[in-house]
């Protein structure tokens, strides 16, 4: 977990906890469920935590506002996000219902307060949020669509989604005809493994 304290030197003694704890209880799972590929266990807390909080390099989610997390698959960006931001309600979705049990399962381990899980689709949710995060689910002309009426109606400058991918993303982007701007994770982390992936954010459109 030093990784994260390097890059997160504000994290205070609980946080560290809950991040070395979440590790614990995410290789308990993964044996079972297989969340992550076996052979990335071992770079847990770079490739997929410090990976999950390259969002939170881009933005700061002010306390008081709501995130959703679509296709969180194992709670991947919104279990580290919601460590990093407690102050900040997460709600992490995915069609995959033992995913969402384990998801359901470590936040309970953690007594993490600001976060839930649901079993569902994207577009199926009803609710509406400050923020969306999501890792990769599908290419962005796919994906936007079910997510575009999720936002609460007020808004800032830094309302959006931010999308965790990775290789040149001109031509998805350019395919997908939104206003998107494209921040290099590798401005940010020094290891190899971020070299080609990058935060995509699309500002809301009113």
């Amino acid at each position: 977990m030093d990784i994260l304290a390097r890059y997160f030197p504000d994290l205070t003694d609980q946080q560290k906890r809950h991040f070395s704890q979440l590790e614990t209880e995410f290789r308990s799972w993964n044996e079972r469920l297989n969340l992550v590929a076996r052979t990335d266990v071992d770079n847990l807390a770079e490739r997929h935590f410090l990976h999950s909080l390259g969002i939170a390099k881009v933005v700061q989610f002010p306390a008081g506002t709501s995130v959703l997390d679509v296709g969180t698959g194992g709670g991947l960006p919104g279990l580290p996000l919601a460590i990093l931001f407690p102050e900040v309600k997460f709600h992490l979705v995915d069609s995959i219902g033992k995913k969402i049990r384990a998801v359901q399962e470590m936040a309970h381990a953690l007594g993490l307060r600001n976060l839930t899980a649901e079993q569902t689709r994207a577009e199926q949710v009803r609710a509406k949020y400050d923020y969306v995060v999501s890792r990769a689910v599908a290419r962005l002309a796919t994906f936007h669509p079910w997510i575009a009426h999720r936002y609460k109606a007020q808004g800032d400058a830094t309302t959006g989604l931010y999308y965790l991918k990775g290789g040149d993303l001109t031509e998805e982007i350019e395919e997908s005809g939104l206003v998107a701007h494209v921040h290099n994770l590798s401005d940010y982390f020094e290891e190899e493994f971020f070299e080609t992936k990058k935060v995509v954010f699309v500002p809301v459109t009113t």
